[in-house]
């Protein structure tokens, strides 16, 4: 299949300066701050900058140094850029790569895929979050559900490989992950009653090195969970990066939505590995254990949170654990070697479980399915939280999350599966009238208890970036970004963008000055301190 593409570099490309970007870089992210070297700042997933040049006795005097502008049409700008000491790299909607100099914002080149005009993107909008860097290239999805490999210098195309077919519903709207050797990426595509899968490709050659199926077929353990043949079109996404210990050479994954979505009849059972986060030995692409948030969702409620990984002292012992607020309203910790659930707790309004048992399952409320006349129930199909990045502080201990207060009527109806199409089973209404609102949430990591709320007057759509400056940034669906007291919760400072924010913030320094980045409306815009 012959692609076309539109590559335009920038005057100067030529003395442009690249640092390659090994593994072992991208391992130890930790020890250069300065940069921002893969979607969530390091493995472990915490969206957590050690550099405190900005804090809070001086965040008043932030401002914009630089501000990028993109045609995004009407697309939600989702990018989270990556920092490679001289030069970033974001995606613009669809699958746009563009290259900028870190200091000044300026072009370096850009490379746009040719999108079918036909492309399907069932469920969602025509969005990219982000590339992932290795060694001297750049990777990224692509919206038809390609993964390409581009020269992070002149943005000329290495390899393309087609990951699956368009026509039937599947689409890449995630960042890569960049291991040892290996480029991970996940796919969309749950509404459209696809069979979900992770997808591991040798990162120099394009070459497919294996594929977990996110459900497992006839014969496989789990495959009891699907009643007759419904595990085909079962959904089951991976549409958001995962996390990675690198010690413990597992690599976890979050898992989307059953098929269809609102309505289980004919899927009856737990319906495994839908709204699970999954643990992955990335060598051979093999399930090493798996948890499954809600078993036999019919609320939509995707487990595409990225899992957070810390040492937490959990009973008077350190445990390595993985820390995920779900879409459901409830935040767990998990033994991460073993999956073993350790504790639970609701962080926002829920109403279809009275809690969890000592296992971790949810213990259900009676009558709360979609139902044709509609059914009252919180949170709503787009979750007490949703696919935008919380951030863990070690210096506070606390696990900071975006919360979506609101709830929904859930509908129920017949969907027959037809190819490329919606698949769902029903449908949501909002609310008329309902009291919704946003909210940060600083929880205690270890127990969930909510330590302190910030109340936003919408429920948001961008994820959260703590500091060692003792400071949270995040934005608002009215285009404010904020910092906040990372101890407190109080406001230290805010600026009116313009622009909604679908994004996640992230830090980086530039000649030893700290710099804030964020994506809002159709800007990519880079703050720091004023003179």
């Amino acid at each position: 299949m012959k692609l076309s593409t539109t590559l335009t570099i920038g005057m100067f490309c030529i003395t442009q300066a690249f640092s390659q970007v090994p593994y072992q870089r991208i391992a130890n992210a930790d020890n250069e701050p300065g940069n921002w070297l893969t979607y969530s700042g390091n493995y472990h997933a915490t969206r957590f900058s050690a550099l405190g040049q900005i804090n809070a006795t001086n965040v008043q005097k932030l401002a914009p140094v630089w501000i990028y502008q993109c045609k995004t049409g009407n697309n939600p700008f989702e990018t989270t850029p990556i920092v490679v000491d001289k030069l970033m790299y974001i995606t613009e909607p669809p699958s746009t790569v563009t290259a900028l100099d870190v200091a000044t914002g300026r072009k370096i080149w850009t490379y746009s895929p040719t999108i079918p005009k036909d492309v399907k993107f069932l469920g969602f909008g025509q969005v990219n979050r982000g590339v992932a860097v290795l060694d001297n290239n750049i990777y990224v999805g692509t919206l038809d559900a390609h993964l390409i490999c581009l020269d992070a210098k002149s943005g000329a195309v290495k390899w393309n490989v087609i990951v699956a077919d368009n026509k039937t519903g599947y689409a890449i709207t995630s960042a890569p992950v960049a291991l040892d050797g290996k480029i991970i990426i996940g796919i969309s595509g749950g509404e459209a009653g696809i069979r979900g899968f992770l997808d591991a490709y040798d990162a120099k050659t394009g070459v497919r090195l294996w594929r977990l199926y996110t459900i497992p077929g006839k014969g496989e353990p789990g495959n009891d969970s699907w009643p007759g043949d419904s595990w085909k079109t079962g959904g089951a996404p991976t549409w958001v990066p995962g996390s990675y210990d690198k010690e413990l050479n597992l690599l976890y994954w979050g898992v989307g939505n059953p098929g269809p979505d609102w309505n289980g009849d004919t899927r009856g059972g737990d319906n495994l590995y839908t709204c699970s986060v999954l643990a992955i030995n990335p060598t051979t692409g093999k399930l090493v254990w798996y948890f499954q948030f809600t078993p036999h969702d019919t609320h939509d409620w995707d487990a595409n949170q990225i899992p957070v990984l810390a040492d937490l002292k959990i009973n008077g012992v350190v445990r390595k654990v993985l820390a995920t607020a779900n879409r459901n309203g409830f935040y767990y910790v998990l033994d991460r070697k073993t999956g073993e659930f350790l504790t639970g707790k609701a962080y926002a309004k829920q109403t279809w479980a009275t809690g969890l048992d000592a296992k971790g399952k949810p213990i259900k409320i009676p009558g709360k399915e979609p139902t044709e006349k509609g059914n009252l129930v919180y949170p709503s199909l787009q979750g007490a939280t949703n696919w935008f990045s919380p951030s863990y502080s070690a210096a506070t201990g606390l696990f900071y999350v975006s919360v979506r207060e609101m709830g929904s009527l859930y509908f129920k109806t017949e969907t027959p599966y037809k190819p490329g199409q919606y698949f769902m089973g029903g449908g949501e209404q909002l609310l008329p009238g309902d009291n919704a609102y946003g909210a940060v949430k600083a929880l205690d990591a270890t127990t969930g208890a909510i330590k302190w709320e910030f109340k936003l007057r919408t429920p948001p759509w961008s994820g959260l970036l703590s500091t060692a400056g003792g400071l949270v940034f995040g934005g608002s669906i009215e285009g404010n970004f904020y910092a906040l007291d990372a101890l407190t919760g109080k406001s230290k400072w805010q600026f009116q963008t313009g622009g909604q924010m679908f994004a996640n913030p992230i830090s980086f320094s530039v000649n030893g000055q700290q710099r804030i980045a964020m994506a809002t409306g159709n800007s990519l815009i880079v703050f720091g301190l004023g003179q």
